[in-house]
């Protein structure tokens, strides 16, 4: 019994945060977690360059609505669901994801909240839990699954330790080199042959 658990952006979608600040101009808005560890250190800053910038939910959603996922990330994904069970752990939000799940068949997608007020102004963000990714893996484990789990950023390092095998997908330099431990991929094909080298039997 066998489950792999995916990140979503960077892995099957773009990141959806450096897309709105090419979008928007705003280059801070261009950190993610590959730039950040501190994730709410790094939400606290967007919440308020959004509200400086007068921009809300509405505008981020205009965006996400003309994206797609990376090229070649249905057929993978498609693929691998065929062959075991698998679950999208991401630190996005439900609120940004619907269109990019549609496009990629509605897989199982565990993620958080945006705290929004009646105009569209992001007020907070809500985790589901601290730390979900790994507390979901560790769950998996608990109920008998062999793990395996694959990501690109800082935020994805604990639950790749969590998995019986953690690997990485096309991470930034400062994390691969941080994290030697977990093998590095760069494309989809290198992530199939490298989730099959590590499936149970």
């Amino acid at each position: 019994m066998q489950i792999v658990c995916l990140d979503l952006e960077g892995v099957l979608v773009p990141e959806i945060w450096i897309e709105f600040s090419q979008r928007t101009g705003i280059q801070e808005l261009a950190r993610t977690t590959r730039d950040e560890p501190d994730y709410d250190k790094l939400m606290r800053g967007r919440v308020e360059i959004l509200a400086a910038r007068g921009l809300g939910l509405p505008d981020i959603q205009k965006v996400i609505a003309a994206m797609a996922p990376l090229a070649g990330a249905r057929e993978f994904l498609d693929g691998l669901r065929a062959e075991c069970q698998v679950v999208i752990l991401s630190d996005t939000y439900y609120q940004f994801a619907a269109p990019l799940m549609r496009a990629l068949g509605h897989p199982t997608l565990f993620c958080h909240e945006l705290v929004v007020d009646p105009s569209g102004r992001v007020r907070d963000y809500r985790l589901r839990m601290p730390d979900q990714k790994r507390a979901s893996v560790k769950a998996f484990k608990a109920l008998n699954f062999h793990t395996i789990a694959a990501g690109d950023s800082y935020n994805d390092t604990s639950m790749l330790a969590e998995a019986h095998a953690g690997i990485l997908f096309c991470p930034p330099d400062n994390v691969a080199v941080e994290f030697p431990q977990f093998p590095v991929t760069r494309n989809y094909d290198e992530l199939r042959r490298a989730i099959a080298a590590v499936s149970s039997m």
